[in-house]
């Protein structure tokens, strides 16, 4: 059954469900009559309410897969009066919220102003696999400790709970029949603590540890640097020469099920689509997502105009191409290729028939010709050529496990997306339309995990990690960085049996355009005095000496590592004002609470405030652009951990 036979025949009790469960009125349909406020990228909340999409993001830490369960999300106005928004269970993988945003709830809420956030987290079941430069490390259940008691995260005492204050000049406000956003950013480094500090492939799992103290940052305006995500069953579409758009139920990550609100997402005359293994664009796209049977699950790529209060699609997916939907799943980095076989890594395995996902070192996937192959943001079908070593690949088809416990993915009937991929080099030299590399990881893993045999024209023109080839468009400009500068290409590997080249670019991050992450640790009792005196908004110094105190402190720019130990003048951090998206937090180790500022100059005078000499600084992470010459780092994030 259609969309349009079941909205002739449901209409009413489709829209009396969604008011009864809060997700609000004014859902689009395929005539176009009435979609929310008109624009196709908004619902109309009640009279009474406004509607709250939040999201969740992370800051990145030495994690491949960090699966807990979301179980509580509550906003807490002025008065005390706390809301929950959270419908039901969510399974979230943190490590994969580190380019990505995802909208968990959309839910409606009282109007009002709302000041703090809380974040209630279930480590019962947890999968936690720290990166061991190879396929990863998965950190025993007994072994993830609660920060604040010293005791395993095991059930009955398996939760913990996150409290963010929200900046006091930038709280939520909801007004009746408004849509607001608010970003929720879980910082893996901030909020977690991995003994030994440096693993390896030879580290036994039994020996590592985390510890959770966990750190949550809160934003108004969406992070323009990082896309956002929104899944869920289709309810409706709009398609009219005023607006092109389609409705659903909003049911974030790997949920099975569960009304998290109700949502519309704009899409345009270039949004792509994947339907089923086929990809679209444009009209043809929704048209042909128009034609699916109802509640059939999709998930749309875009971004939130905090002003229009509009989420536009630049990609959608539907139907058997999503996790959860139709088929089994694997989602993973092919660091091998023999025949028709994968061998995929760092996999996120789904059943069809199964909520949630699950983690894999290597899972087997077979593709044959009958196998549907699509690639991100391209129009057309490609086939199971273009799948070769160190691409990134969702496939889709039949599971199974063989007596020994290993997985393997039968895609012959089924289909393969290819995401754009990232890679890491070392410039080596240049040629017209052609860059060289000494490769240092690819889809964010080293280059030593992947066996290139076979992605060469002969055995001689396998691709080769000190010689990786990067084929570049005349658009794209490299210009002569220095040898063994750092570049970042986004793109597809090229296909298997083909190079060299050995991958195409579609775009390029050079090293002094790419953000520098600063981490740094204390033991406790921490640093009472760890700043260059006075501390002030125009001086926020960290000496050398006091660099060389923390037992574990790095800058890293991708995957290099800047040491410390060379800035003889220490660190200065300074506000990048050219910055579109910026946030800081300060976390109070003692309380477990966190207070979120709306500006630099707000979180280091309370941060001076803070440092009374008997307060001791026990963390401190930021993000921006950073000068090695200078030591300077201009701030984008900061996020401070005290022990109070």
């Amino acid at each position: 059954m259609t969309i349009k036979q079941v909205l002739a025949v449901a209409s009413a009790a489709m829209m009396s469900l969604l008011v009864a469960c809060g997700g609000g009125a004014g859902a689009g349909s395929t005539s176009g009559a009435g979609s929310g406020s008109g624009g196709g990228g908004t619902v109309t909340p009640a009279a009474t309410t406004g509607a709250a999409m939040v999201a969740l993001t992370d800051a990145p830490g030495a994690y491949v897969t960090y699966l807990v369960n979301v179980v509580s999300l509550q906003l807490k106005k002025a008065d005390g009066t706390s809301v929950e928004t959270l419908p039901a269970t969510t399974q979230v993988d943190f490590a994969q919220l580190v380019n990505l945003s995802e909208f968990i709830t959309a839910k409606q809420i009282p109007a009002g102003t709302y000041v703090s956030a809380s974040l209630t987290l279930d480590y019962n079941g947890a999968s936690i696999v720290v990166d061991n430069g190879g396929s990863g490390v998965v950190v025993p259940a007994a072994n993830i400790i609660n920060g604040a008691t010293g005791n395993p995260l095991l059930s009955p005492s398996s939760q913990v709970t996150l409290t963010l204050q929200l900046p006091t000049t930038k709280p939520l406000v909801v007004s009746a029949s408004s849509v607001e956003h608010l970003a929720l950013d879980f910082n893996l480094v901030a909020s977690n603590k991995v003994a030994p500090a440096t693993i390896s492939t030879t580290t036994p799992a039994s020996s590592v540890t985390v510890t959770v103290n966990p750190v949550l940052a809160a934003s108004i305006a969406p992070d323009a640097n990082k896309g956002l995500r929104l899944r869920g069953p289709l309810i409706s579409v709009t398609n009219t020469a005023t607006d092109t758009s389609y409705t659903v139920q909003l049911r974030p990550f790997f949920n099975g099920d569960g009304n998290h609100g109700t949502a519309v997402v704009k899409t345009t005359s270039t949004t792509s689509y994947t339907i089923n293994g086929t990809s679209y664009t444009g009209t043809a796209g929704l048209t042909a997502l128009a034609a699916l049977a109802a509640n059939t699950l999709t998930s749309a790529d875009g971004a939130f105009d905090a002003t229009t209060k509009v989420f536009t699609a630049t990609a959608v997916l539907a139907g058997n191409t999503i996790t959860g939907s139709g088929l089994d799943s694997v989602d993973g980095t092919v660091i091998a290729r023999s025949g028709n076989v994968l061998t995929v890594s760092r996999g996120l395995v789904g059943e069809h028939d199964k909520a949630g996902v699950v983690f894999s070192k290597q899972t087997a996937v077979t593709v044959a010709s009958t196998t549907a192959v699509t690639q991100e943001g391209k129009t057309g079908a490609s086939n199971i050529a273009a799948i070769s070593v160190g691409q990134h690949i969702h496939a889709y088809g039949t599971l199974s496990t063989d007596t020994a416990g290993n997985r393997s993915l039968d895609a012959s009937k089924g289909n393969a997306r290819l995401d754009i991929t990232s890679l890491w080099g070392q410039y080596v030299s240049s040629a017209t339309g052609l860059v060289t590399l000494n490769l240092q990881t690819l889809d964010g893993q080293p280059a030593s995990v992947f066996n290139f045999a076979g992605t060469g024209t002969s055995t001689a023109q396998d691709a080769k990690a000190t010689a990786y080839q990067v084929s570049v468009p005349t658009a794209l400009s490299v210009g002569t960085p220095k040898a063994g500068a750092a570049i970042r290409f986004m793109g597809y590997v090229a296909p298997f049996g083909s190079a060299p080249p050995n991958f195409t670019a579609v775009s390029l991050a050079s090293y002094e355009a790419t953000t520098a992450k600063l981490s740094i640790q204390w033991e406790r009792p921490g640093v009472t005095a760890p700043f260059v005196a006075p501390l002030s908004a125009t001086n926020v110094v960290l000496s050398a000496a006091t660099l060389l105190s923390a037992s574990e402190r790095e800058i890293e720019i991708g995957p290099q590592e800047v040491s410390l130990n060379t800035l003889v003048n220490g660190i200065t951090l300074v506000p990048n004002t050219a910055a579109t998206s910026t946030g800081y937090v300060i976390a109070h180790r003692s309380t477990g609470k966190s207070d979120s500022y709306s500006s630099y100059t707000e979180a280091i005078t309370a941060l001076n405030t803070a440092l009374n000499g008997k307060t001791a600084l026990l963390q401190a992470q930021a993000e921006g652009l950073f000068d090695a010459t200078t030591g300077k780092l201009s701030v984008n994030r900061l996020s401070v951990v005290l022990s109070d």
